[in-house]
């Protein structure tokens, strides 16, 4: 929808509406002007008095544009406010029941007609992101009284209808770049079937400080394990190329049992007891 024309759009939308729909067998002409600004004498009249941001509609993320890198921030979400009022020349016996005719008349319409139909909407709302919905809305008498009061005419019997909603989109200055995504370099290994590893056993079971330990199983190599002796890390993830894993007991720790614990990629765990030799 057009940032600058759509408010004039969905008038003209409206007037279009009325004169094609209105089934009167007099000749009544269709305004968008204020009340005090000079028409025909016999017409229907639409005056947009009032404009509030749709409160639901605010807080919209930004949007991709269809077929390029930019985000369009969100559009301004309007809805109108208009005051439908009635002219015809007053008849020394009837008074203003013409002008109730029309009036009456144009309720029907609107109301016949609750979203604008699209053969009545002007090109540039053709492919406008929402309907325009027409209801009739209270009007307080203090605020209808305020509005005239602010023109030199008469007060007329006017009714109000809310028309919603009008998106305005947001200028081609305010649109942002598209953020990078995220790119994963590389695929990860995939075992099928895979075969769950194990560590059967240690050797040597006893040994003075500094000896070497040798853990054996099967199907470990590719993944990663870690040792622990007596609460102390000997091997942190280290990558296996073959079905052993292999740490040093450490040269500081004195006689005694302690516990060794292997760890093969979070799914095997096991511990054994070793002997520290004097």
């Amino acid at each position: 929808m057009s940032a600058s024309g759509a408010l004039g759009m969905v008038s003209n939308s409206m007037r279009t509406m009325l004169v094609g729909e209105m089934e009167l067998g007099l000749t009544v002409d269709v305004t968008v002007l204020a009340p005090d600004e000079k028409g025909s004498d016999r017409r229907v009249n639409l005056f947009l008095y009032r404009l509030e941001e749709n409160p639901y509609l605010a807080n919209q993320d930004a949007m991709v544009l269809a077929g390029t890198d930019r985000l369009a921030r969100p559009p301004l979400s309007l809805v109108l406010f208009y005051l439908l009022t009635a002219y015809a020349p007053n008849d020394e016996l009837t008074g203003n029941s013409t002008a109730h005719q029309i009036l009456g008349e144009a309720m029907r319409v609107l109301h016949e007609n609750p979203v604008v139909p699209r053969g009545y909407l002007d090109a540039g709302l053709q492919d406008a992101r929402e309907d325009l919905q027409v209801v009739n809305k209270s009007l307080d008498p203090e605020e209808l009284s305020r509005i005239w009061a602010t023109f030199a005419q008469p007060f007329r019997l006017s009714v109000l209808y809310q028309v919603s909603t009008v998106q305005l989109d947001m200028s081609a200055a305010r649109q942002l770049a598209l953020p990078g995504r995220v790119r994963r370099i590389g695929v990860p290994a995939v075992r099928q079937p895979m075969a769950r590893p194990v560590v059967s056993e240690l050797t040597p079971s006893a040994g003075p400080a500094g000896t070497t330990l040798t853990f054996r199983g099967s199907a470990l190599a590719g993944w990663r394990a870690g040792v622990r002796f007596g609460g102390r890390v000997l091997v942190e993830r280290e990558q296996l190329d073959g079905d052993a894993v292999r740490a040093t007991v450490p040269a500081d720790v004195g006689p005694g049992f302690y516990d060794v614990r292997v760890d093969v990629a979070g799914l095997f765990r096991r511990t054994f007891p070793f002997e520290v030799t004097p």
